[in-house]
């Protein structure tokens, strides 16, 4: 018996700690499943990440997905590898601008890493935003004020800084009534914004209405806080074994942990449910 047509799906992964182990190596059998899932099923498989198009690229081209466009930015944008094309891009308002500067002025031992559509600046950048930027051997600017920065395009703002620092960040921001933001937390040493509403959940879904999928045929899979806004879109949010508790308890299928192949698990569940 062959194998069910899955077109109507599009499977949806968060890249570290997710599709790759915790080595940031791709385990064998996710790749295998997503060699079935998309060449023998048809199904639309795609990465969704914080990281910018340059970052990215070699995760996306190595999977056999070159059809489909990719989430980056956690969810600021939507490029297409094949076309070279920015899709989608949901750049942060003016007011939430000024207010990155507001909490660079407030706590100035921050470190701050602006993503724009096309380009990196570092604010402060000294151990975490260095460490960040050169890991992946990526094109930026490090700017010694504030009004060296474009004020234009921003995608992403990442704070950075020592576990106690971005904790006190975190904390003055929901003291906050108006951001016009969304924040997320990313690791304990960094919190992320986007443009208010924004996150990977809705470029997600500008993906499945690409390809007139039904938003109950999608899924995704992650491993932390910035997954959580995409797992509540999808029709089934999955998370990886290692994943903390208040993911596990809005997910509807609980993976193994990233370095066994938690997307082969998701993706095999997936393939078995339809036959």
């Amino acid at each position: 018996m062959g194998n069910k047509d899955l077109s109507n799906w599009l499977v949806v992964s968060d890249i570290d700690g997710t599709l790759n182990n915790k080595f940031r190596q791709l385990p064998k059998r996710n790749y295998e499943a997503i060699c079935k899932f998309v060449n023998e099923c048809n199904g639309h498989f795609t990465l969704a990440s914080g990281r910018n198009v340059q970052s990215m690229r070699k995760h996306y081209e190595r999977l056999p997905i070159a059809g489909t466009p990719a989430v980056v930015l956690n969810g600021a944008g939507v490029y297409d590898y094949a076309q070279e094309k920015m899709l989608y891009f949901d750049a942060i308002n003016d007011h939430a601008m000024d207010l990155v500067f507001e909490i660079y002025k407030r706590f100035p031992m921050v470190e701050v890493e602006i993503l724009t559509d096309k380009m990196i600046y570092t604010l402060n950048s000294k151990i975490f935003a260095k460490v960040m930027v050169r890991a992946d051997k990526l094109h930026y600017k490090n700017c010694k004020h504030p009004d060296e920065i474009p004020r234009e395009n921003w995608g992403k703002v990442i704070f950075l800084g020592m576990p106690d620092l971005i904790m006190r960040i975190r904390k003055y921001v929901d003291t906050l009534t108006d951001t016009r933001a969304n924040f997320m937390s990313s690791s304990i040493s960094s919190f992320e914004m986007l443009n208010e509403g924004v996150h990977k959940g809705t470029a997600l879904m500008k993906i499945a209405d690409m390809y007139g999928i039904e938003h109950s045929h999608t899924a995704a899979i992650g491993d932390y806080f910035n997954d959580y806004d995409m797992l509540k879109t999808v029709g089934l949010p999955a998370c990886c074994g290692q994943a903390p508790k208040a993911m596990h308890e809005i997910a509807k299928f609980h993976a193994c942990h990233c370095n066994g192949g938690a997307v082969a698990d998701l993706l095999y569940y997936i393939i078995d449910k339809e036959k």
